[in-house]
């Protein structure tokens, strides 16, 4: 008779710390977005990835879960009452399969996931949505397409257990979801008031660099972890994520040396992210010469695919549909083309290159495109309805003079006086201008370009 399944402490413990750091991704998106976006809306960017982390986590806990990951149904949703949220599960035969690991831990790794593909989305809709629009968007996007499509590619679902389409960490599930919905919102809030006439520059650099060191750092246990366990799959899924991060850095600073004559640190900003995007699905199938050759390429694609919003005229704000949507398809097609059984067995059919033919290429293809068009479809039917009955977008007076004060009633910098009259200039003791535009001493005072902070 064979023994009572045992929690695996090893097991459990690298996945608590995985699902920590995957935590800690959606506030360096927040940071990563916020600081590519205007001054003006950049507490709205971080409360929609701060508000994503609170209601998809309710979310998840309460049927997400079983929706995702309960006992296949029809090939589309799980058993929605089987881990439903009023129900406990302590007993220490509650594990998730054969890992050894408590359900609850797996349950909090996967919410991770679901917070951030949500979160995702913002980027595409800054400066002009409301946020109680975003809030009842993020709850039925999470409702009728992340929750589904997480069950079709991981849960049993047609796409993974049917078709046979292979994403190890999130390619399809993750950034081609997110991305498909980012351009139908892009659509139906339209451009932002100026787009593309005015400048709309990152307004803080270090902000957005330090956001997607974060990102960085947080992506080893989104695709790492994914393995549920450390052994030699975790390894090459690992060394895979750094490889194809730092190649696709150069990939897109190259792009800005041919393009600009200069690299810039928000390019190389964005580009590990294109590579962290396009290395997930691929990153326990490939080779790691094909996963450096992927950062590359990914990189390079993904710096020229955010151009297309100028050429095709939807104003996608922080270029999600050219960074998440371009990348996670490249990632995903790259298994049909470089995916072997040599690094994974369950990689059943070699890619292209390694002389397994064209077949699991068409099914990553036709797995990327079915999610494409779920998650594009019930998007913008969503934004449609909460535009046309609560409204999705703000008022123009309220886009104009600022979403932040509008929404929130704060802002993000306080560049009034401090201490009384003169704020910076008196307290750097430098001479304050007296009323009438004197100096103290009767002289007239020279005029202060407005570029002067404070």
């Amino acid at each position: 008779m064979p023994d009572a399944p045992t929690i695996d402490t090893g097991n459990t413990a690298w996945l608590l710390i995985s699902s920590a750091i995957v935590l800690l991704m959606t506030p360096g998106l927040a940071l990563f977005y916020g600081g590519l976006n205007r001054s003006k809306g950049v507490l709205n960017m971080m409360m929609m990835s701060f508000s994503s982390m609170g209601l998809i986590s309710i979310l998840w806990l309460f049927y997400g879960f079983s929706v995702a990951f309960g006992d296949d149904q029809n090939g589309i949703w799980g058993d929605l009452g089987q881990y439903l949220g009023t129900k406990t599960f302590m007993a220490e035969t509650d594990l998730w399969g054969e890992t050894g690991i408590p359900l609850y831990v797996f349950m909090a790794f996967q919410m991770m996931f679901a917070i951030i593909t949500v979160a995702l989305i913002s980027g595409a809709i800054s400066d002009r949505a409301k946020f109680s629009g975003w809030l009842l968007f993020a709850f039925g996007w999470a409702t009728l397409v992340y929750f589904p499509v997480a069950h079709m590619v991981w849960g049993g679902g047609f796409i993974g257990a049917k078709l046979g389409a292979l994403d190890f960490a999130g390619g399809t599930a993750v950034h081609i979801n997110a991305g498909a919905a980012a351009l139908a919102l892009a659509l139906v809030l339209g451009k932002r008031a100026g787009w593309p006439r005015d400048a709309m520059k990152p307004h803080n650099v270090p902000m957005v660099a330090l956001g997607a060191g974060l990102l960085w750092f947080g992506w080893f246990g989104f695709n790492a972890g994914s393995e549920l366990t450390a052994d030699s799959t975790t390894a090459i899924a690992f060394l895979n994520t750094q490889v194809a991060t730092g190649a696709a850095v150069l990939g897109w600073i190259i792009v800005e040396w041919l393009r600009n004559g200069k690299a810039t640190l928000v390019g190389a900003s964005s580009g590990a992210i294109a590579g962290l995007v396009a290395i997930t699905p691929a990153c326990a199938f490939v080779a790691p010469w094909a996963a450096v050759l992927l950062g590359l390429v990914a990189g390079a694609v993904c710096a020229l695919a955010i151009g297309l919003k100028y050429k095709l005229g939807y104003d996608d704000s922080l270029d999600v549909v050219g960074v998440h949507f371009v990348g996670g398809w490249i990632g995903c097609l790259w298994i049909g083309l470089f995916g072997t059984s040599s690094v994974s067995s369950l990689v059943s059919r070699e890619g292209l290159f390694y002389g397994g033919g064209a077949t699991q290429l068409g099914v990553q293809a036709l797995s990327a495109l079915i999610v494409t068009v779920i998650s594009f479809v019930i998007a913008y039917a969503l934004a449609f309805l909460i535009e046309k009955t609560i409204g999705f977008r703000v008022a123009a007076e309220a886009e104009a003079d600022g979403i932040d004060i509008a929404e929130h009633a704060e802002s993000a910098y306080d560049l009034s006086p401090a201490g009384g009259s003169g704020g910076a200039f008196a307290m750097a003791g430098i001479g304050v201008p007296a009323a009438g535009g004197t100096e103290p001493g009767g002289g007239t005072a020279a005029p202060v370009s407005e570029k002067v902070a404070g």
